[in-house]
């Protein structure tokens, strides 16, 4: 079966058109949409989701899934206002096509019934919308490592997961050891390799055994993420100077989001397609 790309333009470019631009230069059909011409999704207006999901339509591209915030708080933090925000979130989603909607599990707390109490009312809001709300694993919130995740899952399992091997080794958690675990949970993966020491690098250039999830992998979409390292004068560089600022480094936004669509089409020697 052959994956389709989704991607975080919003790395490739700031506003609406450099991300187009960027996703049809390098055969990438969906979007996971998180931020717009200076402004968060959590925050556009459905005057905006419109124009956005015109333009993706007139350029035949599609949202896959809003990469919001939610959840991206603390534990303690005033839930009301970031509640009644995902609501409007989800009407937006609508709008934009999308029937999946990122979310975190809080900064703050090593107790998780606080956690599954907020995010019990995410899914309640979310009920008889048709977006399936997914938890993705992240340095600094509750649902950091494999295990916790899992303890999530099992009490909530509407809530599926996104998988993010940076994000875990980021952690100290083997990839390989969380995949076992929380395989039955994936509704997708965000693709983000890194080193040992938390360095994000292009697919299959770090510790994320990224090739072997892709082997296992059983969706149909995948998310590049590219978070790589941008030095806009690294061109103006002698190549002595260049050899000490490291080896994964680009010129400008849209070379590193072009380096990381194109080490995933690599991994998966062409099966990914737009």
């Amino acid at each position: 079966m052959k994956l389709k790309i989704a991607a975080f333009a919003d790395e490739a470019a700031n506003d609406l058109e450099g991300q187009i631009y960027a996703m049809k230069n390098n055969g990438v059909s969906l979007l996971e949409i998180r931020g717009v011409d200076g402004e968060n999704i959590a925050d556009i207006s459905q005057q905006k989701a419109k124009q956005i999901r015109k333009r993706l339509d007139e350029e035949g591209l599609g949202v896959w899934s809003i990469g919001s915030p939610y959840g991206k708080i603390g534990i303690n933090d005033d839930f009301e206002p970031h509640l009644e925000s995902f609501k409007r979130c989800l009407e937006n989603a609508d709008i934009l096509g999308c029937r999946h909607l990122r979310l975190f599990s809080f900064y703050g707390t090593d107790e998780i019934g606080p956690v599954l109490e907020k995010l019990t009312r995410f899914i309640k809001a979310a009920e008889g919308s048709g977006i399936i709300l997914c938890h993705e694993n992240e340095k600094g919130i509750y649902g950091d490592t494999a295990d916790k995740c899992l303890e999530i899952h099992k009490a909530l399992p509407q809530l599926k997961g996104i998988f993010d091997p940076a994000n875990f080794i980021q952690c100290g958690q083997d990839t390989k050891e969380a995949w076992s675990k929380l395989l039955p949970y994936v509704e997708y993966m965000h693709i983000k390799d890194a080193l040992e020491d938390g360095s994000v690098v292009p697919a299959g250039k770090g510790a994320g055994e990224i090739a072997y999830l892709l082997g296992e992998y059983k969706g149909e979409v995948l998310t590049v993420e590219p978070h790589l390292s941008v030095f806009k004068g690294l061109e103006d560089l002698e190549a002595d100077k260049k050899s000490n600022i490291g080896k994964y480094v680009y010129p400008d936004s849209q070379a590193a989001f072009a380096a990381a669509v194109s080490a995933l089409k690599e991994l998966t020697g062409g099966q990914a397609y737009e």
